[in-house]
């Protein structure tokens, strides 16, 4: 019998090779299987928005993953994230969002909440999902939203150093009036090896959206 896979739903290339690393560290026994749907991020972004006709698709691309027989679904795009929760209605599969469990370590963390992007359209998920997180836990909670939007002029001019050095410069200045920051990319993440003098917390959603993935998983197949 083949042993169930957990399913990525990516929107960048680039998560491919970073969650392949991530699950041979936390996890290699476990099996994965990755989609990639690059259409939706770029649509997303041209529209300046997650359009209710990207949301609706991502959700059936991740219910597709589901279908071919997938234990977990893990949707590792932000800006398209409320499309994945759109998903868990209608698929008994288990479906999580990479960021999530980011979002609920935030509000455990400190009521002054630095989130920062490099484009537009991540920020209003993120700080939605923050919210969300902070309801379910009965906490106050005041978001203070940044955009480094130079830093993704760079990243799309290839320049990756420039991109990786605005946002660490950047993480400098929302940490004066932060108590905890939130990444809301996780293309971001390479930018805290400049940012190691940061008292406050630097929160990013790779590592543990996947660590939540792995339990979920295993909790799951494992017995």
């Amino acid at each position: 019998m083949t042993q169930p896979v957990l399913a990525f739903v990516h929107t960048i290339p680039a998560n491919i090779e970073t969650f392949d690393a991530l699950v041979g560290e936390l996890a290699p026994d476990i099996p994965v299987r990755h989609a990639l749907h690059g259409e939706l991020l770029k649509e997303a972004l041209d529209a300046g928005e997650l359009t209710a006709d990207i949301r609706r698709r991502t959700a059936e691309a991740v219910v597709k993953e589901a279908e071919k027989g997938a234990a977990v679904v893990l949707c590792t795009c932000s800006t398209v994230g409320p499309g994945a929760d759109d998903a868990t209605g209608l698929t008994a599969t288990k479906v999580m969002r990479i960021d999530r469990p980011m979002a609920e370590a935030a509000v455990r963390t400190g009521a002054r909440i630095g989130v920062a992007a490099t484009v537009s359209t991540t920020l209003g998920p993120t700080l939605d999902l923050l919210s969300d997180a902070a309801a379910q836990a009965d906490e106050d909670i005041d978001l203070r939203p940044v955009v480094f939007e130079e830093a993704r002029a760079k990243l799309m001019e290839g320049d990756t150093e420039s991109y990786l050095r605005i946002i660490a410069e950047g993480l400098h200045l929302v940490a004066k009036d932060s108590d905890v920051i939130v990444l809301a990319q996780a293309s971001m993440a390479p930018a805290l090896a400049q940012c190691q003098n940061i008292e406050v917390p630097i929160l990013t959603s790779p590592r543990s959206g996947l660590e939540a993935a792995i339990q979920a998983y295993k909790s799951i197949c494992v017995s």
